[in-house]
This record gives C-alpha cells, structure tokens and sequence, in this order.
C-alpha cells in the first residue's frame, strides 16, 4: 500500500477492533499514525505494535462523545500535516429505542455523526489544498436498511454513507478521495458494548481484514467498499427490496443477536 507511505494517519477509535488493525497495516505501509481513542493504556499498546512493525505511531488521548470532544481532537493535530483521515470510532446499543437509555442515543448520535463531521470539517481543506490524501469513513451494512432494535445505530451509519458517497463526488479532481467502508458483523469489542451476543458474529471477516480492505480501497480512489461477498449480497438485496420485506428480514436478524 504505497499510498501511505510517508504520510500521516489520524486514525479514531484506535484503541481496539478494525482501526488497531487499520493502524498497525499504515504503519507498516510506512506512514506515520496517529492514534486517537479514550484509553491511552490501550493506544499505548497499539503504538507499541505500530512501532515494533516499523511504523511511527504518535497517542492522543480523545473522547469524542464528549462535548467539543472533536473539537479538541483537531486542534491537538492542528501542528500536523495530516494527510489522511479515519473515521473509525463509533458504537451501537442493541435495544428498542424507547427501552433503550437517551444517554445512548445521544452519545450515539455525537460520536457516529457529529464527531465524523467535526473532524471531516477541519482536516479536508488542507488535504484540499495541497492536492493530496483521503477520508476514509466506516459506515456497516446495517446502513443500507431501516434496522429494528438498532434504529439509531442504523440511522447513523445511514448517514455516514450518504454523506461521504456526496463527499466522494465534490472532492473529484482535487486529488483527494473520500471513502465509506461497509463491514458487516466483525469479532471486535463492539458487541460486547453493544449487547450483542458472540454467535451474531459467528462466521464474520477477520478484523485485519475488513481494515485492509478499508484501506486498500482508499489508496485506489474507490468510493465505497463492502468487504465480504455475502455482505455484498445483502447490500444489494437491501437497496431492491420492498421496505417492509427488509424490516421484516432485519427483525429476524437482529432477533437472533
């Protein structure tokens, strides 16, 4: 991946799951990653294995549900040439919505959308202006079809697609490209705060995997990328079928999580 070579990587939600993954393979591509999460014990980790792998890692502690949380995060890297951008961090909570706490929704809402377009915000017009890089933004699956139980979740990734498939267009010939990764269910920490139980992601990619992918098809300019031929499968099927057959399949779906 020699795209990222000599570049630098902001990478959230980095701690864990699909963005260490994304970490240690940039920074074995030859960039220098920056890792932004909440645990610096946990970034701290990562860094070693970026490094040990002859990488350059740098850790910036992060909360991005917070208020201003995003905010924050840009101006800590405001000194950097930052010339690509991971949306990573994000979380799902499995339940109805009104059973479910607000507090959820909320965070939900601050860290899947809001923080996305925060940091997309103030990194993309430097890229813009040198005429180099990439946003790389992870969405799921579950953002092509209305999903019961995971409403918010859903809507938010929903979100993330439209926004950065939009984004992909305005930023033709600008030398900077904006891609939305798609995974379906992943063996990460995720379902453990989601309330999700482990046979959901039975059969599911490798993390490694799906960051790979994720970055792979960043550095080939493509605008969205669905790793996994059955979760391919199920994009399609999602986008042609009637609404109520696709609330129908995502109930028993997610009935069985």
């Amino acid at each position: 991946m020699t795209f990222y070579r000599d570049r630098t990587v902001l990478i959230t939600g980095a701690s864990s799951g699909i963005g260490a993954d994304m970490a240690r393979l940039a920074g074995a591509a030859g960039a220098r990653v920056i890792l932004a999460a909440r645990s610096l014990d946990a970034l701290a980790r990562v860094a070693a294995d970026v490094e040990r792998g002859g990488g350059t890692a740098h850790v910036v502690g992060a909360d991005l549900q917070a208020d201003g949380g995003a905010a924050r995060l840009a101006e800590a890297v405001a000194d950097e040439t930052v010339d690509v951008l991971v949306n990573n961090a994000g979380f799902g909570v499995l339940a109805p919505f009104v059973d479910a706490p607000a507090d959820d929704a909320d965070a939900m809402v601050a860290l899947n959308v809001a923080a996305l377009t925060t940091l997309t915000r103030a990194l993309l017009p430097p890229m813009v202006a040198r005429q180099r890089g990439g946003v790389l933004n992870v969405a799921s699956v579950a953002a092509f079809a209305p999903v019961p139980r995971f409403a918010v979740y859903a809507a938010t990734k929903a979100y993330v697609v439209s926004f950065t498939e939009a984004l992909s267009d305005e930023l033709r010939g600008t030398g900077v490209h904006a891609t939305v990764l798609c995974p379906g269910p992943v063996p990460t920490g995720f379902g453990a705060r989601a309330g999700v139980g482990e046979r959901f992601f039975s059969g599911g990619l490798p993390s490694e995997a799906v960051a790979r992918a994720g970055l792979e098809a960043l550095a080939a300019g493509r605008r969205r990328v669905v790793p996994g031929w059955s979760n391919c499968v199920q994009v399609a099927a999602s986008q042609v079928a009637p609404t109520g057959v696709a609330l129908r399949v995502a109930r028993a779906i997610m009935g069985k999580a």
